[in-house]
């Protein structure tokens, strides 16, 4: 069997990385098999595709862009009779950050959402609901930046506005 040689492209990076994931020359789009793009996705940062990074990349990027603790992926994973140790969904998503996939988002010290949506952009942060939004791109501007030490440069800012409820509102 001749087959053509399969060249991953990623289109756009504000989308959601499963869907940037496209595979040529079969008409531009994706095999359709959620797992193989998954496997694809891992291959392509350098990540080895194992059951458990298989499993757990499933689950945060097949519902869209969105904001989750490990405990509640480690949940999400339980429901979905994955059996996975507490320890292995924290191991994987900080590997996942670490490669791009994910950005880590500190709220309090004790508090750290992983967020699917890896493109530069800020949050709020809703006190009373554990919630975190993201704040559009253009409307939130940092104008000007410390010098960073000697030997540093700056990775990247992240802002997140606190919020909460206005005295007398549900």
């Amino acid at each position: 069997m001749n087959e053509t040689p399969r060249k991953l492209i990623f289109e756009n990076a504000t989308e959601l990385p499963v869907d940037r994931l496209r595979v040529q020359p079969a008409a531009g789009r994706r095999t359709g098999c959620p797992f193989h793009d998954v496997r694809e996705m891992l291959r392509e940062v350098g990540l080895r595709p194992t059951r458990q990074r298989l499993a757990l990349g499933w689950l945060l990027f097949a519902k869209g862009d969105r904001h989750l603790t490990a405990e509640m992926l480690h949940e999400e994973a339980v429901h979905a009779r994955f059996p996975v140790s507490l320890a292995t969904v924290y191991n994987t998503l900080h590997q996942f950050t670490e490669v791009g996939l994910l950005r880590e988002v500190a709220v309090d010290g004790s508090k750290t959402y992983f967020d699917t949506n890896s493109s530069e952009h800020h949050h709020f942060y809703m006190e009373g609901d554990n919630n975190l939004l993201d704040i559009p791109g253009a409307e939130l501007l940092v104008d000007k930046l410390p010098t960073p030490p000697e030997g540093y440069e700056v990775a990247r800012v992240d802002v997140v506005v606190r919020l909460r409820r206005r005295k007398g509102e549900n």
